[in-house]
C-alpha cells in the first residue's frame, strides 16, 4: 500500500536549507496497522505529507496504492486523496462555517458521491455524533470535533487512513475514546493504517512500530499482538 524508498527532502528556511527526510524507506502492506514514533523534527507528520502527495520529495520514489505520486499533477494529486486517502490531524482541520454534516459530505461532494449527505449522516452516526448533525465545530468539545474529522476520513471507505498525532489536542480519556474509535473504524472499514504518535502505547496497538529519528527508519518492531494488531 506505501513504497518508499530512499526519499529525500529538503525545505528552505529562515536559517536556510534543512534536510528533513534523508534517505527515507518504509513499507507498509495492505491492511497492516503501523504506528510511527520519534523525537520532535524528527520526520513523522513530513513524512505524512510526502505520502499524501501534499509535500513533493526532492528524490527518491513514493508510491502509494501502486502510483507513482511524482507522476500526478496537483488536479491528479487532489483525484487521488479524494479516492484512495484519508487523512486526520491533530487540530482537525474541520471548516468552522460549515456544519459538522456539512464538513463530511463536502470531499464525498466533491468527489461526485449523489449519496454524499446519506453517507456522511451514517458516518457521523458510527461516531455517536447522530445527535450534533447541525452543530458548527465551535460549538463542539475538542472530542467531538476529533471525531467528526475521523468520520469524514473513512466517510469514502479509503484504501489508506494516515492519522497525525490525532490525540495531540486533547485530554488523555478523551483521547482513549478517540484512539479505541479509530481503530474500530480501521477494522470495520478494512483500511491500512498509519499512525503517527508520541505516545508508545498507542503505537504498540499497531501491528508493528516503526522508529524515526533524523530523517530515517532507525528501527522497526512488530507491535505485541492483541485485538486491535489483527489485520483487517
Amino acid at each position: 500500500m506505501v513504497l518508499l524508498e530512499d526519499v529525500h527532502l529538503t525545505l528552505l528556511s529562515s536559517a536556510g536549507a534543512v534536510n528533513i527526510l534523508r534517505g527515507l524507506n518504509l513499507k507498509v502492506a495492505a491492511g497492516e496497522t503501523v504506528g510511527v514514533v520519534g523525537p520532535s523534527g524528527s520526520g513523522k507528520s513530513t513524512m505524512v505529507s510526502v505520502i499524501a502527495g501534499l509535500e513533493p520529495a526532492n528524490s527518491g520514489v513514493v508510491r502509494v496504492a501502486g502510483v507513482d505520486l511524482a507522476a500526478l499533477d496537483e488536479d491528479q494529486l487532489a483525484r487521488f486523496r479524494r479516492e484512495n486517502l484519508g487523512i486526520v490531524f491533530q487540530s482537525f482541520h474541520l471548516v468552522p462555517t460549515m456544519t459538522v454534516l456539512e464538513n463530511v459530505a463536502l470531499p464525498l461532494e466533491l468527489d461526485g458521491r449523489r449519496d454524499a449527505f446519506a453517507r456522511a449522516e451514517a458516518e457521523l452516526a458510527n461516531v455517536g455524533l447522530a445527535n450534533r448533525l447541525g452543530h458548527y465545530p465551535a460549538e463542539l468539545s475538542g472530542g467531538e470535533q476529533q471525531r467528526v474529522a475521523l468520520a469524514r476520513a473513512v466517510a469514502a471507505e479509503p484504501r489508506l487512513l494516515l492519522a497525525d498525532e490525532p490525540t495531540g489536542n486533547l485530554d488523555r480519556e478523551t483521547g482513549r475514546q478517540v484512539i479505541d474509535l479509530l481503530f474500530a473504524l480501521q477494522r470495520q472499514h478494512g483500511t491500512t493504517l498509519v499512525l503517527i504518535t508520541h505516545d508508545a502505547a498507542i503505537a504498540a496497538r499497531c501491528n508493528r512500530v516503526v522508529h524515526l529519528d533524523d530523517g530515517q527508519v532507525s528501527d522497526a518492531e512488530p507491535a505485541p499482538s492483541g485485538p486491535e494488531s489483527q489485520l483487517a
